[in-house]
C-alpha cells in the first residue's frame, strides 16, 4: 500500500488530499483539506503575484506538507495552474515553496490540467461511449474537456477563470450594463471558439467541477427543496435554475448577495462569472442540465500517479463498468467473501430477470440488487454480529463514486435487509425513502434474501434455478450435492416475498447430471 499526499496549489485555493493507494490500484481517501488562499487575486492584471498573496500561500503549503508528513506521508505530489503558470514572479515562487516544503512544484499546462480533469471526472461517473462535454471553472481558467468512457477527444484551456473575469469586468458590484454587456461578449466569444475546435457532432451531457460549481449546487438544492444537499457528485441543476441565480447575483450588490441561502461568502464575487460561464456553454450546445461532478485535478493526479507507477491495474483490468468496479473496489477493501458474494448476485440477478411479471422493476433496479448482492456481507469486517446493519453504515459512508446519494441509500438498505427484520416503521432510514423507494426495497431485498439463503454454506451447491410463477411460485433448483441446509434457509427468508405477492413459494431439488 502506498500513502500519497497531492497537493493543488490553484488560483482560488490551495487543496490537498491524502489517499492509500492499494496494490490492485484502487484507493481511498484517508482526509482533505482546504484554504480558499486567493493566490490569483490581482495576478492577471499585474501579472505578478501579489507579496501578500505569496505570504498567504506559502504559510498554507507549509503547515499541508507538515501535516502530511507528520501523518506518514512521504511522498508528496505539488502542482500549480494558471495563476502561477501566468505570473512573471512564478518561478519565484516555487523557489520560495521547494525551499520551504522540500517538494518540487509541478506547474502544468492548461492543456495537461485539462487531462488531469478528465482523468477525475471519469473515473468518478460512467461515461458513455458518445461524448461528454466537461467544465471545469478555476479562478484562472476554465477547461473545456470532451470525453468518452474511452478517450480523451480534446480540450481547450480558456482565460475565463472567475477570479480573472471578476478582476477584468466586475470591480463593481452590480456592475454597470456596459460592463455586463463587454463580459457576456467575452464568454460567448471565447466558448464559441473553443466549441468549434473541438469539433463535436453531439454531446450526450454537460458535466461541471470545480468548488464554484458545487456552491451553485448547493445554492439550487436549498432553493429547490428547503434542506442542504445530501451529496454533491452526480447531482444536477437546470439551466433555468442557473439562470435565476445568475441573474440575482447580476443584479445585486455584495451585501444583497450574501443574502442568498447557501452562497459561500468566500465566492461572493467570483460566483457569478462561473454561473454565467456554466449558463452560456449549456446555451450554445443545447443543453438543458448540467451534471455536477466534486472529483477533478487532484483525483486526477492520484490516477495519473497510478497509471505511472505500476505495471498493471488489476482492478481496473478485470472490471471495466465505473461503478461496478467501485463497488468491487469497496468489497475488497471490506474483504468480502468473494466466491459467495458474486455467486449470490448471480442467483438474485436470475430471481429477478423470471420474477419481473410479479415486481414489475426495471433495469435500474436490477443493477442496484447487483451491487447490493455483492456488498451484503461487507459488515463482516466490522462484527459478524449484526453485520447487516454494520453494511448499511459503510456503504453510505464509503465515497462510492459514480453513483447519487438517493443511490447509494437504495443499496445501502438492500444490505441492511438481506437478513434479520423486514423493512418496517421502525427503522428510521428506511423510513427516510420516498414511498416509491420503500416498495422497491421490500421488493428486491425479498429477493436478495432468498438468494443469500440459497448458498448458505458458500460452496455454490445451487448451480442454477428455473423460477415458475403461478398461484406458487415454484422455484427449481439444479443442485450439485447435499442441498438441505439451502432450502431450509431459503424457505426461511421467504417470508417477506409470500408476503408481498400473496403466492406461497415452494423450492424443488433436481440432481446436476
Amino acid at each position: 500500500m502506498a500513502k500519497l499526499a497531492v497537493v493543488d496549489i490553484g488560483t482560488n485555493s490551495i487543496h490537498m488530499v491524502l489517499a492509500d493507494i492499494e496494490s490492485d490500484g484502487s484507493y481511498k481517501i484517508l482526509d482533505s483539506f482546504k484554504d480558499m488562499t486567493r493566490l490569483g487575486d490581482g495576478t492577471f492584471q499585474q501579472k505578478r503575484l501579489s507579496e501578500a498573496a505569496m505570504a498567504r500561500g506559502l504559510d498554507v503549503l507549509g503547515n499541508l506538507t507538515t501535516l502530511a508528513r507528520n501523518k506518514g506521508f512521504s511522498k508528496i505530489v505539488m502542482t500549480a495552474t494558471s495563476a502561477v503558470r501566468e505570473a512573471k514572479n512564478g518561478g519565484q515562487f516555487i523557489e520560495a515553496v521547494a525551499q520551504q516544503t522540500r517538494v518540487r512544484v509541478r506547474v502544468v499546462t492548461g492543456q495537461e490540467e485539462a487531462r488531469l480533469i478528465y482523468l477525475g471526472i471519469r473515473h468518478s461517473m460512467e461515461l458513455l461511449e458518445t461524448p461528454s462535454l466537461m467544465v471545469d471553472i478555476g479562478g484562472g481558467s476554465v477547461e473545456i474537456i470532451a470525453g468518452t468512457r474511452e478517450r480523451l477527444i480534446g480540450a481547450q484551456s480558456l482565460k475565463l477563470g472567475a477570479i480573472r473575469l471578476k478582476d477584468q469586468f466586475l470591480a463593481k458590484a452590480p456592475p454597470s450594463k456596459s460592463k455586463l454587456r463587454e463580459f457576456y461578449k467575452t464568454i460567448d466569444h471565447d466558448l464559441r471558439e473553443a466549441l468549434d475546435q473541438l469539433k463535436l457532432e453531439a454531446v450526450d451531457r454537460i458535466i461541471a467541477s470545480s468548488g464554484m460549481a458545487a456552491n451553485l449546487a448547493e445554492i439550487v438544492y436549498l432553493q429547490r427543496t428547503g434542506r442542504q444537499i445530501p451529496q454533491i457528485n452526480m447531482s444536477t441543476i437546470s439551466l433555468k435554475e442557473i439562470r435565476l441565480i445568475e441573474d440575482r447575483l447580476a443584479a445585486s450588490n455584495l451585501v444583497k448577495r450574501m443574502e442568498i441561502p447557501g452562497l459561500d461568502p468566500r465566492r461572493v464575487d467570483t460566483l457569478l462569472p462561473a454561473t454565467a460561464v456554466l449558463r452560456i456553454v449549456l446555451e450554445l450546445t443545447g443543453q438543458k442540465e448540467v451534471t455536477i461532478s466534486d472529483k477533478a485535478i487532484r483525483e486526477g493526479l492520484i490516477y495519473d500517479f497510478i497509471e505511472k507507477n505500476k505495471e498493471k491495474i488489476l482492478i481496473e483490468q478485470e472490471v471495466l463498468n465505473v461503478r461496478l468496479r467501485n463497488v468491487i473496489s469497496l468489497a475488497r477493501r471490506c474483504q468480502y467473501p468473494k466466491t459467495h458474494s458474486h455467486h449470490v448476485a448471480r442467483l438474485a440477478t436470475s430471481l429477478f430477470d423470471q420474477t419481473r411479471p410479479l415486481h414489475q422493476l426495471g433495469d435500474q433496479e436490477r443493477e442496484w440488487l447487483e451491487y447490493a448482492s455483492l456488498l451484503h456481507d461487507v459488515g463482516y469486517v466490522i462484527n459478524p454480529r449484526q453485520h447487516h446493519k454494520h453494511g448499511y453504515y459503510l456503504i453510505t459512508n464509503s465515497d462510492l463514486a459514480g453513483f447519487t446519494a438517493e443511490e447509494i441509500e437504495m443499496i445501502a438498505n438492500l444490505t441492511r435487509y438481506h437478513r434479520g427484520a423486514n423493512p418496517g416503521p421502525r427503522h428510521v432510514a428506511y423510513q427516510a425513502l420516498g414511498v416509491s423507494d420503500r416498495k422497491k426495497v421490500r421488493a428486491l431485498s425479498a429477493i436478495l434474501r432468498i438468494a443469500d439463503g440459497l448458498d448458505r454454506s458458500h460452496f455454490s451447491i445451487i448451480q442454477d434455478l428455473e423460477v415458475r410463477v403461478g398461484k406458487t411460485v415454484k422455484i427449481i433448483l439444479s443442485v450439485s450435492g447435499d442441498s438441505e441446509l439451502e432450502v431450509w434457509t431459503a424457505q426461511n427468508r421467504a417470508d417477506l416475498f409470500e408476503k408481498l405477492y400473496k403466492r406461497k413459494v415452494q423450492f424443488v431439488i433436481t440432481a446436476v447430471a
